[in-house]
């Protein structure tokens, strides 16, 4: 499901209300975590966190009037989805949080290369996802994005 939103606010308002509180508690959780330089907003329809220009001023290669994308949340359908990209493009991370992920849900871990789908809303493992979001600075996601794109580019 898409939501043209022009904030954060403004997509939750939009979503069923069953799954505002949901997504509010998510949002806190990444919101206190963040580590500094990252903004909030709307990107790609979804919540979204990223590298501003002012930080980051190439933006994101595919368009580069976009910040650089770093993680970002929805509401599907059928589940509430979480998008890291540090999951994706560094395995440790990967590995860390599917290590991680027994310890936090009972449910087994639904996860794509960057997307990880909670279909049991109740059972979202904000605890972890708070660690996560505190994984990787602004500097370290500038490096390893800059890092993959020059090997793409070779």
């Amino acid at each position: 499901m898409q939501y043209k939103a022009t904030s954060p606010e403004d997509y939750i308002s939009q979503v069923p209300e069953e799954r505002q509180v949901t997504l509010k508690k998510l949002r806190k959780a990444i919101n206190d975590n963040l580590p500094k330089g990252f903004e909030e907003g709307i990107q790609y329809d979804m919540i979204g966190y990223f590298v501003p220009h002012s930080v980051y001023p190439d933006g994101y290669h595919c368009n580069p009037k976009e910040p650089l994308p770093f993680m970002s949340f929805a509401s599907q359908k059928n589940s509430v989805n979480l998008y890291h990209m540090g999951i994706y493009s560094k395995p440790e991370l990967h590995d860390w949080f599917v290590k991680e992920y027994p310890k936090h849900c009972k449910t087994k871990l639904d996860m794509g290369k960057s997307c990880i789908r909670f279909k049991k809303i109740d059972q979202i493992p904000y605890e972890l996802i708070a660690e996560l979001t505190k994984k990787i600075t602004v500097d370290e996601w500038i490096n390893i994005y800059e890092t993959n794109i020059n090997k793409s580019s070779r």
